[in-house]
């Protein structure tokens, strides 16, 4: 399991992308609308001015772990739990193969 900290981490890192998500998209657009070289450069500082830690990547987290590696999109959860739980039949549709 993963520790406390770096699952809070994230979910602070993803209040933030969303909050300045739009923000940072409208000064995009701005940028490529504008002709004037000043104009861009003043553009691109407001960018810069923007919290530096939403730029950092986002990664999957198990659901019941919190571990970054080794996750399964289509359940949310990473391989060991995976594996333990469709063990245990918690998953339906999802059995141990044998042949």
């Amino acid at each position: 399991m993963s520790k406390k900290s770096v699952i809070v981490r994230q979910e602070k890192r993803l209040i933030l992308v969303e909050k300045y998500k739009n923000i940072r998209k409208n000064i995009k657009q701005q940028i490529k609308k504008i002709k004037n070289l000043e104009e861009k450069i003043s553009n691109h500082n407001k960018i810069q001015k923007l919290p530096r830690n939403k730029f950092k990547p986002i990664r999957n987290r198990c659901c019941v772990t919190g571990r970054g590696r080794g996750y399964y999109r289509m359940f949310g959860l990473s391989r060991h739990v995976l594996r333990n739980m469709s063990h245990y039949g918690l998953l339906p549709g999802i059995k141990k193969s044998s042949w």
